[in-house]
């Protein structure tokens, strides 16, 4: 593998699978890793806050016997009294490997670039890799395997969860249909999509894109959905986005087009009453 994830396109269907296998043995075998890290420090860089984020890579470095340290970048220099370079190449010198939720994709990149240790995505506004591992590890869970699966992911296509969905399921070999409002405000980046249709075809999965929400969720495995309300998004388009998204919201009438053991996914947070 490479030595940073800064989205999945990068990625191998046989990395992905070898990833998922080590991950099902840690948690059937946990006293068996539980020193794993021992010595190991992850930085953990956060210029968007999360809950789940922190809890779980704080708790994860504690469990296989590492450290993680919490660095909230409101209040540090990092990019302004501090290059992103140099804050790279000085965490380089003390750290492991660091974890970084930042706003901007470039800004990952640029860490990545200047790091000589690991550096892993935990979010920015173009990708959320991590997100989708842990959600394609769960369907393989859940399902037993990832092969001829069909996904449905319904509302705002325009976000780093659809992208890092179309390139995860490209790679594992899921087939993906994405129901979105019509317009580039909405859609996933025509770039994600052509990278994921490539991808695609070393797995033979299929990649659509639709404004049929019922089309999307008919038959469909799994069905997924994030928030209308991304962080970028200003609450002045609130009802626009409502509005705009109703017809994708998942209910009961959406859930039975999809298959009748079919699961339901959401990113979370989720906003009920809204989303779903």
């Amino acid at each position: 593998m490479e030595k940073d994830l800064p989205d999945l396109s990068g990625m191998t269907k046989s990395e992905m699978l070898s990833l998922f296998d080590l991950v099902k043995e840690v948690k059937t075998n946990p006293g068996k890793y539980s020193e794993k890290l021992k010595g190991k420090t992850l930085l953990m860089i956060f210029e968007k806050p999360s809950l789940r984020t922190r809890i779980s890579f704080e708790v994860g470095m504690t469990q296989l016997g590492g450290h993680a340290i919490y660095y909230d970048l409101s209040t540090s220099p990092m990019g302004k009294k501090e290059t992103i370079s140099d804050t790279a190449k000085t965490a380089s010198r003390y750290v492991d490997i660091i974890m970084a939720r930042l706003f901007s994709h470039e800004h990952i990149i640029e860490l990545a670039k200047n790091a000589n240790v690991p550096v892993i995505n935990a979010l920015t506004n173009y990708s959320h890799p991590c997100q989708i591992l842990t959600d394609l590890f769960t369907i393989r869970e859940k399902k037993g395997n990832l092969e001829n699966l069909k996904l449905a992911y319904l509302g705002d296509g325009n976000n780093n969860v659809t992208h890092s969905l179309l390139f995860g399921c490209a790679v594992a070999g899921v087939n993906i249909s994405v129901a979105c409002p019509d317009g580039e405000d909405y859609e996933p980046l025509k770039e994600v999509v052509e990278k994921a249709k490539e991808l695609s075809k070393l797995s033979g999965s299929e990649i659509i894109i639709t404004h049929d929400a019922k089309e999307a969720a008919k038959d469909a495995d799994v069905i997924y959905t994030d928030s209308w309300m991304s962080y970028h998004i200003p609450d002045t388009q609130k009802d626009e986005r409502i509005n705009k998204f109703k017809p994708y919201q998942v209910n009961l009438e959406l859930m039975a087009l999809a298959k009748r053991e079919a699961i339901f996914m959401n990113c979370l947070p989720a906003m009920r009453e809204r989303e779903q």
